[in-house]
């Protein structure tokens, strides 16, 4: 039997990741003709289309656990570790768009497993940032973590769509994020 470069699989996954984003529907043989190699090739790497799926996930979580590793003990703050994070982050949109666009991905257990990782790890710095003062305690953790994520999302769309620059997304995330969930003054109107 033939041995398989080992760059074949990165070639399929980074074949997938552009196709997917540009057309969910791409066909796995699409896929293979892009990464430039055969069907059986591609088949003999990933069983099926959930496969490939799952695979990307992983890959695009593990991208984010590469980025955002030692932003914590590097930044002087919460705060600046989360801004640091969404700077880190948003680069990685084409990868971590598909997986959120596949949400039967999350069925895996080891997919769930990182993501629910990632996410306690979310709710720490949140948290963190809610003890500064940059996020009024009184509404919840992981309301604050979806609207981030939201956020994220939005932004990776809205480069996608050329709607933003991708230089001006970091920003404009955080920025949104922090005005939006400031503590209230309480002489102000709600």
């Amino acid at each position: 039997m033939e041995a398989i470069r080992p760059t074949s699989r990165q070639a399929i996954l980074d074949a997938a990741a552009k196709l997917l984003v540009e057309d969910p529907g791409a066909s796995l043989v699409q896929i293979a003709k892009t990464a430039g190699v055969g069907r059986a090739t591609l088949h003999r790497l990933f069983a099926n289309r959930d496969a490939l799926l799952r695979d990307l996930a992983l890959e695009a979580l593990a991208a984010c656990d590469a980025a955002c590793e030692g932003i914590e003990e590097r930044a002087s703050s919460a705060s600046e570790a989360l801004r640091a994070v969404i700077e880190a982050i948003l680069p990685l949109g084409d990868r971590f768009h598909i997986v959120l666009m596949s949400e039967g991905v999350f069925a895996d257990p080891d997919v769930a497993a990182v993501y629910e990782r990632q996410m306690r790890e979310m709710d720490e710095l949140i948290d963190a940032v809610k003890q500064e003062g940059g996020i009024d305690l009184a509404l919840p953790t992981r309301w604050i973590v979806s609207v981030l994520d939201a956020l994220i999302y939005t932004a990776w769309t809205s480069m996608q769509a050329g709607d933003i620059a991708r230089n001006d997304a970091p920003a404009l995330v955080y920025r949104t994020f922090l005005r939006g969930a400031a503590p209230t003054n309480s002489d102000s109107s709600q």
